[in-house]
This record gives C-alpha cells, sequence and structure tokens, in this order.
C-alpha cells in the first residue's frame, strides 16, 4: 500500500522526536530527578530545652564553677567593682558593687560560689541585713532551697518584732526583725554584701540568737580587711568571696 505524499511528509516531521535506538528510554517517560530536601524534625517542648542558646557577648570571660573562686576568677569578679574616692565624704573610697549587679554573668557567679560554699551545711534560714543583704541573701535562699529572713532598720517592719539597739562611730542605729521568723534551734545563715567594722553583723547575730536560733555562718561578698570586722565576730565562721 502506498503512502500518500502529504502522509509521508507529515510523518518525515515526527522523526526527531523517535529515538535512533529503539531500545533506548524515551524522552518523554524519563523523569528529571529533583535534589533532595532536607526536613527539619519539629520543635518539641523537650527538644527546645536541649537546644543550646546563643548567649549574648560579655567583656571578661565566665569563670569557672568551682566552689572556691581562684586568683584569676577573684580578678574577674573584683573588674565589676568600681572604686569612687570621696564618697559619702571626703577620704573614703567606696568599692560600688552596681557594675556587678549590673552583668548576668558575674552576679550569677557570686551567688553561685556562695551557695557552693553553703551547700550540705544544712541551713535552715537565710537572714539578709538591710539592705544590700537583701540582693545577695534572697536569690542564695532561693538556690539553697530555704526561706529568707530581712533585718531591717526600725520601723521598716509591720506586726510584732524584736530590736537591738547598736553602737556606731558616732552615736547608733537600731534593728528589727519580726518575732518567729526564725525558730529556737535552726540554724542560720547571716548574709550581707559588706564586711567593715562588724558593728552592724555583731548586732544581727545577737538579735537572731537572742530568738533561738543558731548563727551557724557569715557569708559576704567583700571583706575590707583593713577595718578589723572579724575581730567583732570573733569564735564565728566568716567567708568572703573577696578581700580588699
Amino acid at each position: 500500500m502506498r503512502v500518500p505524499a502529504m502522509v509521508r511528509r507529515w510523518l518525515g516531521r515526527l522523526r526527531p522526536a523517535i529515538p535512533a535506538n529503539p531500545g533506548a528510554p524515551s524522552l518523554v517517560a524519563t523523569a528529571i530527578p529533583s535534589p533532595p530536601v532536607t526536613v527539619e524534625p519539629p520543635v518539641t517542648a523537650a527538644s527546645a530545652v536541649s537546644m543550646p542558646r546563643e548567649e549574648p557577648p560579655m567583656s571578661h570571660p565566665e569563670p569557672l564553677p568551682l566552689a572556691v573562686p581562684d586568683a584569676r576568677q577573684a580578678a574577674w569578679l573584683k573588674s565589676f567593682i568600681r572604686d569612687v574616692p570621696d564618697f559619702p565624704q571626703p577620704g573614703i573610697l567606696f568599692r560600688d558593687i552596681t557594675p556587678l549587679l549590673e552583668n548576668a554573668a558575674a552576679l550569677r557567679a557570686s551567688i553561685e560560689w556562695l551557695a557552693h560554699r553553703y551547700r550540705g551545711e544544712g541551713i535552715d534560714q537565710v537572714v539578709g541585713i538591710e539592705s544590700r543583704g537583701f540582693i545577695f541573701g534572697t536569690p542564695l535562699a532561693y538556690v539553697l532551697g530555704t526561706g529568707f529572713v530581712p533585718v531591717r532598720k526600725m520601723g521598716k517592719l509591720p506586726g510584732e518584732t524584736a530590736r537591738i539597739e547598736y553602737s556606731l562611730e558616732y552615736g547608733s542605729n537600731v534593728l528589727e526583725m519580726e518575732v518567729g521568723a526564725v525558730r529556737p534551734g535552726q540554724r542560720v545563715l547571716v548574709v550581707d554584701d559588706l564586711l567593715a567594722t562588724g558593728g552592724t553583723t555583731a548586732a544581727t547575730v545577737e538579735l537572731v540568737e537572742r530568738m533561738g536560733a543558731r548563727v551557724v555562718s557569715l557569708g559576704f561578698l567583700i571583706e575590707l580587711s583593713a577595718l578589723n570586722g572579724r575581730q567583732r565576730l570573733l569564735g564565728r565562721d566568716v567567708y568572703a568571696l573577696l578581700t580588699y
């Protein structure tokens, strides 16, 4: 049977689309592979806890979590304490802890080092002396799993209070604590930011022990050794992270 010329011309136009080798795969049937797609697993509450968190840059290296800071770590912590001459009056060099409080790593290290010192000591209550003793005493009580008791200046606490008057270099002062804030036999840790002459701390110890509790230690961020505060606290366990 002869194929008409018009049909032959139409078939000729189709030949480039037919493979030269009949056994070769058809171009139409060959699929182009897509690049592999990586599917990230969904973030769950459990996986979010284990994911590393990017910390903001710090101006100082973070200290190692040792129980007691070594010389390098103490120097690192001191770098956050600012010396202010002639404050609050001429001739006094004031140790300003505000930069330390403003730095998350330095503040955390201070609390952790104090907590390391007193873990396992069976502390029942932490007593903080007004006012910067509140700053360190409250988080320390939280870490140690105890309550916190504020010792305040006269007239600052509501309800029934016990009070003690003590002598200063010029005049006197009065401290108060709520009755029943500490109970007989409890082991108490007294905390303040600074040990200077020791007068306020000694009065706090007496006030706590009048209520029948036992003061097992006195903890400070800073001790000014030249002022001989330990002499007024003889027989007491005294610990300071930093000494000047």
